[in-house]
């Protein structure tokens, strides 16, 4: 079968190659991948991983062949699912618990969207759980992340000041109270505040964060080192950045 592969040495940084077809363990599905999504984080890994490395984590596509023990949704099935390498291919083993079956009016281009950024957007919100009522801040809101948390915190009833780059990237963005461009334009306090762009973005958040608030770092976009001091942080009591 056909996959995209790691080729660090060669002409060009990604092939796509014959390879071996998947061997399903007891506990894992055969599905034939029809879309996938690519995550900033994949395509970083370019750079460091050896040749012959496999990408590929958010696949949808159709179930070929169910697990052997039983587990997991049954041959036709249209699935989304979370790898962890290995997707980017016609078709790919996918433990039976890490799949859910579609509903009928999803596309599976949509899907395979879902899995990588709609759980880090999910996971990060649950650190400033209960949402309701509270004030949210959401960096790089117009980002694959960004842009679900931006809507689940709204959907948890939060009041959500969403940052961007500019005019453009916010054309699109549904759920938010209130859209900023730049860290530097970001007023008031906020019980929660996620932050993905780092360097100065970061440290701007931290005069933003409430007594008792959360700072949830999930990435580092911008690549730059973070200026702070922890004083900083010490004039927030009980806050905390994870």
């Amino acid at each position: 079968m056909l996959a995209v592969v790691n080729t660090p040495n060669g002409n060009e940084p990604v092939e796509i190659r014959e390879v071996p077809e998947p061997e399903p363990a007891a506990n894992e599905a055969l599905v034939e991948v029809r879309a996938f999504s690519l995550n900033r984080g994949e395509l970083r890994l370019f750079q460091i991983r050896p040749e012959g490395w496999r990408p590929g984590q958010d696949i949808g596509g159709v179930v070929i062949q169910q697990a052997a023990n039983g587990g997991g949704p049954e041959a036709g099935a249209r699935v989304v699912a979370l790898t962890d390498n290995a997707g980017w291919a016609e078709r790919a083993a996918v433990p039976a618990h890490r799949m859910a079956v579609l509903p009928d009016n999803v596309l599976l281009e949509e899907a395979a969207a879902l899995p990588v950024a709609g759980l880090t957007a999910l996971r990060t919100l649950r650190h400033g759980a209960p949402l309701l009522g509270k004030r949210v801040l959401i960096t790089g809101a117009a980002g694959g992340v960004g842009h679900l948390a931006t809507q689940i915190a709204a959907r948890s009833g939060a009041r959500v000041t969403a940052v961007i780059g500019g005019p453009e990237r916010g054309r699109h963005l549904q759920g938010a109270d209130e859209i900023v461009e730049g860290s530097d334009k970001v007023q008031g306090s906020f019980a929660l505040i996620l932050e993905s762009a780092g360097g100065s973005s970061l440290a701007a958040a931290i005069a933003h964060i409430e007594a008792k608030g959360t700072i949830v770092v999930f990435g580092n976009s911008s690549g730059e080192p973070i200026p702070f001091s922890f004083r900083d942080l010490a004039e927030h009591p009980n806050a905390r950045i994870q």
